[in-house]
C-alpha cells in the first residue's frame, strides 16, 4: 500500500480520465495533491470534497500559464515532491494519421499538448525539487511510444509525441539522479476513459481486445493506471528511474 503522506503532488489533466483518479487516489494515500486542467469546471469537480487539495487553472502547453500554475502550487504547498503528466489528445480531429496523410495542423497541436506539455511542467517543476533535495516525475505515453499501430491505430503523430516523451523521460532520469529525482514512464493501452471514446464505440476493435489486450480481453480503467503511478511516486519506488512501464493487459509483451 504505497503512501504519499506529507508529499505534495502535481497532476495535469486533472478534470478527467487518468489524471482524475490520480488526484483522488494520491490524495486518499496522503499526499496534498494540486489538479491542473484547462476546463475549469471539471477540474474544481475532481477536488470537491478532497482535503489538501486544490485546483489551478492552466493550459499546460503554455509556458506562462505552467509558471504561474506552479507559483501557485508552491505559495500553497511549500514544496514539490511529485509530477504526474497526464495531458494530451488525440489528433485524429485534426487530421492525424499515416504519415503521408497527416496533416501539420494536427502535427503540430499534438506536439504541443503532448509533448511540449510535459517539458514545460518539468521545467518549471524540476528547480522545485532539486530545492527540496528531490522528486519523483511520472510521465504518461502510450503503447504506441513503443510499438508501431495498425490500421486501426496509425496516428503517427500521436505515436511520435508518445515515443518523444520516453526520451524526454530517460534524459531527465539520467541528468537528474544525482540531484536526487526520478523520472519514469507509463504506457498505457486502451483504457476506458473520454479519450478512447472512438474504440470504445468500435464493435470491430471490441472485437479485437483479446488479442490486443489478453490478459482480461478488455479496456483497462483509469484507475489501473493511476495505481500504476501512485507506486513511481511512491517511495516503494525509491531505486527505480528511468523505466518504462506499459499497462497494457500485455499489448507489448508478445
Amino acid at each position: 500500500m504505497s503512501d504519499l503522506a506529507g508529499k505534495t503532488a502535481v497532476v495535469t489533466g486533472a478534470g478527467s480520465g487518468i489524471g482524475q483518479a490520480a488526484v483522488r487516489l494520491f490524495a486518499a494515500r496522503g499526499a496534498r495533491v494540486a489538479g491542473l486542467d484547462v476546463d475549469a469546471e471539471s477540474g474544481k469537480r475532481t477536488v470537491a470534497h478532497l482535503d489538501d487539495a486544490i485546483f489551478v487553472r492552466a493550459d499546460v502547453s503554455r509556458a506562462v500559464d505552467v509558471e504561474e500554475a506552479i507559483r501557485t502550487v508552491g505559495e500553497a504547498f511549500g514544496r514539490i515532491d511529485i509530477l504526474f503528466n497526464v495531458v494530451g489528445i488525440s489528433g485524429r480531429r485534426w487530421g492525424d494519421g499515416p504519415a503521408a496523410e497527416c496533416t501539420e495542423e494536427a502535427w503540430d497541436r499534438v506536439m504541443l499538448i503532448n509533448l511540449k506539455s510535459v517539458f514545460l511542467c518539468c521545467k518549471f517543476v524540476i528547480p522545485r525539487m532539486v530545492e527540496s533535495g528531490g522528486g519523483a516525475i511520472v510521465n504518461l505515453s502510450s503503447v504506441l511510444g513503443l510499438v508501431g499501430g495498425d490500421e486501426d491505430f496509425a496516428t503517427h503523430a500521436y505515436a511520435a509525441s508518445k515515443g518523444g516523451i520516453i526520451s524526454f523521460t530517460k534524459g531527465i532520469a539520467s541528468y537528474y539522479s544525482k540531484q536526487g529525482i526520478r523520472a519514469n514512464v507509463l504506457c498505457p493501452g486502451l483504457i476506458a476513459t473520454g479519450m478512447s471514446e472512438r474504440a470504445q464505440s468500435d464493435d470491430r476493435i471490441r472485437g479485437r481486445l483479446a488479442d490486443l489486450q489478453p490478459l482480461t480481453g478488455d479496456f483497462g480503467t483509469a484507475d489501473d493506471v493511476a495505481k500504476a503511478a501512485l507506486w513511481l511516486a511512491s517511495d516503494d519506488a525509491a531505486f527505480v528511474t528511468g523505466a518504462v512501464i506499459p499497462v497494457d493487459g500485455g499489448w507489448t509483451a508478445r
